[in-house]
């Protein structure tokens, strides 16, 4: 088992940036890809973005392509998420995961999920 808390979470104004951490404790974090997802009440939890357990690849949504990065520290068993330029529709409670068998967005692949963090940006 791997249990996940996110952090960093917050209310911002447009243009502004965040920075969500992913702390997991349990299992080797590192043998893990790690996702971020995103949901609002109206919708179905989204992708954001996923990191190889390595470190060396990474996969972003179209919608947050060039204004958030991903990364991860394996000997600290964090992970992150780099958000700039944030725009009222990036509104959302994020959350973190990981999966052991693939590198990918679907969130049904995903073994283990963090309770999330809300993040708030106002125009």
């Amino acid at each position: 088992q791997v249990r996940l808390v996110e952090s960093g979470g917050g209310s911002v104004r447009a243009g502004d940036s965040l920075r969500l951490t992913c702390a997991a404790a349990g299992r080797t974090f590192s043998r893990y890809s790690m996702g971020w997802f995103r949901q609002t009440p109206e919708k179905e939890r989204d992708f954001v973005a996923v990191i190889s357990w390595t470190g060396t690849r990474a996969l972003y949504a179209d919608s947050v392509k060039g204004r958030f990065t991903i990364g991860r520290d394996n000997v600290k068993n964090t992970a992150y998420l780099q958000m700039n330029s944030l725009k009222p529709e990036d509104t959302a409670v994020y959350y973190c995961a990981v999966e052991a068998r693939k590198f990918g967005s679907d969130p049904s692949d995903y073994d283990y999920w963090g309770q999330g963090t809300q993040v708030t940006v106002s125009s």
